[in-house]
């Protein structure tokens, strides 16, 4: 490992487009958010119930040289401004991941100064520094997005250790499909959050899938239980409560997130929990894990929901860190649609 290749108050240009969001934003020193524009694909998809990854690709080649530019322009900084680029090497859809990380190697090249590959996830994680900048290792991270879910022990910045994942379908996925079996359209997560308002969370006792079973997640069963009790109850005439069902199904998803993030607290003794992802943005999920945590003296940092999505501030976050330790990327590296966290 070489000296910084950037600044303390370097500004970074980071690009993120591992699925359906256009994002680019402008970073300094880390922390500091100029810019952060996020352009969403959600229109595009919703009359398929699903990212369609050939359609997505498209899309970002079409918006990327306006989001750049929206960025650029939010932020009140030139091209020669920029000190370094950072964009998401992996993981996602590859053809979506294309477009941004070839953007970055060629935008870096073009500029002369260093490019950082970043880990999705590790962005995700990052975005809580952006939340909270005096948040420092160890603490627990749980990352909930439609691609993911997982508890990591950040031991220190940049190191990581898994200690569950998702052993079938990520969360946000679990959501959208149960949504679209619903007919509550596409994103699915917040269609459920709205509707569960409305909604008695004890209505419907859905399993509580992998409870008590150490820290890994699975969600395909409890789909399976949800899609069994609507086809129950249409079968046999009953009176059925999409909202009801909705929220009982939400309830059983956030029992386990919040049973195991709390586990893995108390196994690693740790004080800290950050929440990441575009399902830390369910307000059910935020309510519970902040009454869970006041009653246990744990510190929760849950970034705002602009910066639990996808978006470029978390990877410029992330770029930033690696590139101040005087890690970079090679412009001959490739994208990687299973790339491993680092650390």
């Amino acid at each position: 490992m070489s000296g910084p290749l950037v600044s303390s108050d370097a500004r970074i240009l980071g690009i993120e487009t591992s699925c359906d969001e256009t994002a680019v934003a402008v970073v300094q020193g880390g922390r500091k958010i100029l810019s952060n524009v996020i352009a969403s694909q959600a229109k595009l998809h919703e009359p398929f119930g699903g990212v369609v990854p050939e359609l997505a690709a498209r899309a970002h080649v079409e918006r990327m040289p306006f989001v750049v530019d929206q960025a650029l322009r939010d932020a009140g900084v030139s091209w020669r401004e920029i000190d370094a680029v950072a964009a998401t090497q992996g993981p996602g859809l590859i053809g979506a991941l294309l477009v941004g990380f070839a953007t970055g190697k060629a935008t870096a090249a073009a500029l002369d100064v260093p490019f950082c590959g970043v880990h999705h996830l590790e962005g995700h994680v990052f975005a809580a520094t952006l939340a909270e900048p005096s948040l420092d290792a160890p603490y627990i991270a749980l990352v909930v997005s439609g691609g993911h879910t997982a508890i990591y022990h950040v031991i220190e910045q940049g190191t990581y250790q898994t200690l569950g994942a998702t052993l079938d379908d990520a969360a946000g996925e679990a959501f959208d499909k149960v949504a679209r079996f619903l007919g509550l359209g596409y994103p699915g997560g917040p269609a459920i959050d709205r509707l569960s308002k409305r909604g008695d969370a004890n209505a419907i006792e859905f399993p509580r899938a992998m409870s008590g079973q150490g820290l890994d997640f699975s969600y395909s069963g409890l789909k399976t239980a949800v899609v069994r009790y609507v086809q129950r109850a249409e079968r046999e005439g009953a009176n059925l409560v999409k909202a009801d069902v909705a929220a009982s199904f939400q309830e059983a998803v956030v029992d386990v997130q919040v049973e195991k993030v709390l586990l893995a607290c108390e196994q690693q003794e740790v004080s800290t929990i950050v929440l990441g992802g575009g399902v830390a943005a369910n307000t059910r999920l935020r309510e519970r894990l902040e009454m869970a945590c006041e009653k246990r003296a744990i510190r929760l940092i849950v970034p705002d929901r602009r910066l639990c999505v996808d978006n470029g501030a978390m990877i410029a976050a992330a770029g930033h860190f690696r590139l101040a330790r005087g890690e970079s990327t090679s412009l001959e590296a490739s994208a990687s649609p299973s790339l491993a966290l680092p650390g």
